[in-house]
């Protein structure tokens, strides 16, 4: 998990909060118990914590290796929860607490692994200190602070301590992944609201243009029909009614997925073939003319039998989209791979990848928007009208591109079983 520089502003944030925090009630214990702690060594240390987070704010504005400022940083806490657990008496005093706030910190701001390695340095530390003061190699810091104890309880000491640490290591992570996967699905609920906002926009928008454009439109390509069979026109001027004729149906299909996408009306399901559907869509491009001949197809659809239980029209809009989007990607020809499958009684769906540019992250997040300013997946609404069908039958889209690597893009739907037969995830 990549560290992100806000984290390391909190981290630092928070340990001057908590720090202040200690320094304030010690002074205010230290007046009603006088031999609480040493103030002086405790007050040094403080200030020394202080100083090293003017270090950090430092390297925060000046480095970009922030998984390392991380790391540095939380290791230096350790050992200065370590030196404050020693001056207010080991065992007998109350601070070693605080090193759960590092592991806590390491789960958050870094990683589980680092979570677990802090816990494990943790109970080094603590171990080493309480060994050392056991045995007399290391001498207390004050002589009041010297406490009878048995081999049995430093050792129950000492293995308490470490259960706990790694305890709350586990239990960081688990909060941390939760907090994460909590966040993500908010951000794409929240990306999922502003794609429903803009279909609701572009359904209200395709009900004035159906009625504004649609019929002019298909008078002036009926008229401009007939005029092309015209005798005396040249061939230049035949070939530019051709363009007008041509760009005509663009932007009445564009109308018609306006109108889809608005309002689908009433549809009717059966059994059929998602093989044979995309064959058909492969003939329709063929005889259009718009399957190039430097495209090469492959995969198992012309042998794939693939039953299916919904509404032929819709997948047939899905292939035409995806087919349109793989060839739109390879200008310059390439290869186009179709696989159809399905699995038992779980799931079916199919396959398509092309060698083309492939998409930038950006193209990537945005695809199924409408009309998204950049790259050609903002030229329609034609994977808009793909994702609203898949999801009408609860299907899953999974999108692979890199830039300069081409696009996999794969779509299942689950099966259900109604009425004795195999039903495939659609809504009621």
């Amino acid at each position: 998990m990549p560290t992100e520089k806000k984290k390391i502003f909190w981290l630092i944030l928070i340990r001057l909060i908590v720090f202040t925090s200690l320094l304030v009630s010690v002074v205010i214990l230290q007046f009603s118990t006088p031999e609480f702690l040493p103030v002086a060594p405790f007050t040094y240390l403080i200030f020394f914590t202080y100083f090293l987070s003017l270090v950090y704010v430092f390297l925060y504005a000046l480095s970009r290796r922030y998984s390392r400022q991380a790391h540095i940083q939380i290791l230096v806490d350790l050992l200065l929860v370590t030196a404050l657990v020693y001056i207010s008496g080991g065992l007998s005093g109350s601070f070693y607490f605080l090193y759960l706030f590092s592991i806590i910190a390491a789960s958050i701001v870094i990683s589980g692994r680092s979570a677990y390695l802090m816990a494990a340095l943790s109970a080094i530390f603590f171990g080493l200190m309480v060994e050392g003061l056991y045995f007399g190699i290391i001498p207390y810091f004050s002589p009041e602070h010297y406490t009878e104890m048995s081999p049995g309880l430093a050792l129950f000491t000492i293995i308490v301590a470490w259960i706990v640490f790694f305890l709350v290591a586990f239990l960081s992570n688990h909060l941390a992944g939760n907090l994460t996967r909590t966040t993500e699905e908010l951000r794409l609920a929240q990306k999922e609201l502003e794609i429903k906002e803009r279909l609701a926009a572009a359904g209200r928008m395709a009900a004035q243009l159906a009625h504004e454009v649609r019929n002019p439109l298909a008078a002036i390509s009926g008229s401009v029909q007939m005029l092309k069979d015209v005798p005396m026109l040249s061939e230049e001027q035949k070939r530019l009614m051709g363009i007008v004729v041509k760009e005509s149906d663009r932007v009445s299909q564009s109308i018609e997925q306006f109108l889809d996408l608005a309002s689908p009306g009433k549809i009717v399901f059966y059994f059929f073939d998602l093989a044979e559907t995309f064959r058909e869509i492969l003939v329709m491009m063929r005889a259009s003319g718009e399957l190039p001949e430097d495209v090469r197809l492959q995969g198992n659809y012309a042998e794939a039998r693939v039953q299916f239980f919904g509404n032929a029209n819709q997948f047939k809009q899905i292939f035409w989209n995806l087919t349109r989007n793989a060839l739109r990607a390879m200008p310059g020809g390439g290869t186009m791979t179709v696989d159809l499958f399905q699995e038992k009684k779980k799931e079916a769906g199919f396959r398509f990848a092309d060698t083309g540019k492939g998409l930038s992250s950006e193209e990537k997040e945005h695809l199924f928007e409408p009309f998204f300013p950049g790259g050609d997946a903002g030229k329609g609404i034609g994977m808009t009208v793909v994702r609203r069908i898949v999801d009408d039958y609860e299907g899953r889209i999974k999108v692979v591109s890199e830039p300069g690597k081409g696009t996999e893009l794969t779509i299942t739907f689950p099966i259900k079983e109604t009425r004795g037969k195999t039903a495939y995830g659609l809504k009621p």
